[in-house]
């Protein structure tokens, strides 16, 4: 199969790349950033979604599965930028699969696509909308490049669509949301507040992204990993102290002092849980992981001491 993978130089990306090579698919790239040690085999394009010269890649290499990992957080881009990536992005991806005969589009999203909130579902399931919007902003534009995806199952019937909801990640890289919050050795918390957490190794996260591809599962899936385990447990586990902040003294601190800088609205995510349900996700694949909680913790805090 030719795969085509957007955003291929992120951390998470780069390893599906190299899984899906090693399992006999032909592998392409398109990032706006370079890849400059890509293994052989595994061509990559440098340049924009949003520019004709992606629509040439399209064209002229006739890819028959895209994997969509060319969205980002409010950690990477701001404002307007972002909106412009993940929904630009996002939208300009689905139209060049559908002018140029792609089959298959696996977009990769985010399990904070439902919110995190006081009155959420202990246990999300795919079919929920959105929650707590209104107090994270910087979550939208990902919630409206989600929905973009899900609405191609309904817009373009003949195209396969699978849209992916992610929990964090954590392995080699030391890259993504929650990796970034765990960057420091003191790690805040909010006073009376230890919510579960939902994580899974980064070896595991390119496996599932792999089989959803490699399967053709379409629909919208939450893809999670091991048990979900308290926040404060994480950061014990993988070397770090717990610091109990009152809140209103941590929206001041954010990003000062060593304080991890996150948007306002992210408080709202350390303080009540996103557990994500993913049988269905397993049932389409078969897809089960591999690291489970405790295994994940040790090889970070390992990872992390050197």
């Amino acid at each position: 199969m030719k795969v085509l993978i957007a955003g291929v130089s992120s951390a998470l990306a780069r390893q599906v790349a190299m899984l899906m090579k090693s399992r006999g698919h032909e592998v392409l790239g398109m990032d706006r950033r370079p890849w400059r040690d890509a293994p052989e085999g595994i061509e990559v394009f440098e340049t924009d979604l949003r520019k004709r010269a992606a629509e040439d890649i399209f064209r002229t290499r006739r890819p028959e599965c895209v994997i969509h990992m060319a969205t980002v957080n409010a950690l990477t881009a701001g404002g307007d930028e972002r909106a412009r990536i993940n929904v630009g992005g996002t939208r300009a991806l689905f139209e060049h699969s559908v002018a140029h005969g792609v089959k298959h589009v696996v977009f990769v999203g985010r399990h904070t696509y439902y919110g995190a909130s006081a009155d959420s579902p202990l246990y999300h399931t795919e079919d929920e909308p959105p929650h707590g919007i209104g107090s994270f902003p910087e979550l939208a534009d990902l919630v409206a490049a989600d929905l973009f995806a899900a609405n191609a199952l309904w817009r373009e019937p003949k195209l396969c669509t699978s849209v992916l909801r992610l929990v964090y990640t954590l392995g080699p890289s030391q890259q993504g949301t929650l990796a970034s919050f765990l960057k420091g050795k003191r790690v805040p918390l909010v006073m009376g507040y230890d919510p579960l957490f939902q994580f899974i190794f980064e070896s595991d996260a390119a496996r599932a992204i792999t089989l959803a591809a490699e399967q053709r599962a379409k629909g919208i899936f939450n893809v999670c990993g091991p048990n979900p385990v308290p926040l404060s447990m994480i950061v014990q586990q993988t070397g770090r102290t717990t610091m109990m902040v009152p809140e209103p003294l941590l929206r001041a601190l954010l990003g000062r002092f060593g304080f991890p800088k996150l948007p306002p609205g992210a408080l709202e995510h350390i303080k009540f849980p996103i557990v994500v349900d993913g049988r269905a996700f397993k049932k389409a694949t078969g897809f089960t992981h591999e690291v489970d909680e405790v295994e994940a913790l040790q090889r970070y805090r390992l990872l992390t001491a050197r």
